[in-house]
């Protein structure tokens, strides 16, 4: 049976629609913000602008310093261990956290400064990156923090000859294929692009475009839910 892309399209609104978000949870950070992502569950603490902490070298002169880190609690998963906060995995999803906000802060506004973002996952069921990125921005907002646009990320992959998008834990680890796409939504400008696994080429622009159409309904849920906030 064919599936034709309004009702894909109109099952991923439903789904993003119960997005559960919550801006300023805590009273000490500048900017905080709370997601629940289908059952991802995601922190986002936002401090600064301020001083270079630890060494001079790394203050730029023209620019802010993005400082990410990304951890997950012991008890995130079902399988309950010590999750060391340099590990190879956190390591290289904080990279990728900084490299979506440095595309998307107006860093030049802040020189020789430093903005720190933490994010901790609570509970995870797949969709890691995009549920911190999600919550991130909400922090950053929070915070004051100027960015050129809100910062939408969602992930997609292809299943039983379908496109679906905001794949959870069972979908990801079934050997198929994942795009995690961020975008700023208003100018349709990708800055995170990532894919695990092989996909068809004759597929990719389905998936692509599922992605892209996804992140554009989140950036409506947590644009309503600034607006509700102020």
């Amino acid at each position: 049976m064919e599936i034709s892309y309004e009702l894909i399209f109109a099952s991923v609104r439903v789904a993003i629609s119960s997005l559960r978000r919550c801006i300023g949870v805590f009273k000490q950070a500048d900017g905080s913000a709370y997601i629940e992502q289908g059952n991802t569950k995601v922190l986002a603490t936002v401090y600064g602008p301020h001083e270079i902490r630890g060494s001079r070298a790394k203050l730029l002169l023209d620019r802010v310093l993005v400082n990410c880190q990304y951890s997950m609690a012991t008890f995130s998963t079902g399988e309950r261990k010590r999750r060391p906060r340099g590990d190879r995995k956190s390591q290289e999803m904080t990279m990728h956290l900084k490299q979506t906000f440095d595309a998307a802060i107006m860093t030049n506004l802040y020189p020789r400064s430093q903005i720190d973002i933490f994010v901790e996952v609570l509970q995870s069921d797949g969709g890691n990156y995009c549920a911190s990125v999600n919550a991130a921005t909400l922090a950053l907002i929070d915070a004051g923090i100027p960015m050129k646009d809100f910062v939408c990320a969602c992930s997609a992959s292809f299943v039983n000859d379908n496109p679906i998008a905001d794949i959870n834990y069972l979908e990801e680890s079934s050997g198929g294929p994942e795009l995690i796409v961020a975008t700023l939504p208003k100018s349709d400008q990708i800055v995170f692009l990532e894919q695990n696994s092989r996909l068809h080429e004759d597929n990719l622009s389905k998936v692509i475009d599922l992605a892209v159409k996804s992140c554009k309904d989140v950036y409506t849920v947590l644009d309503q839910t600034v607006r509700d906030h102020l």
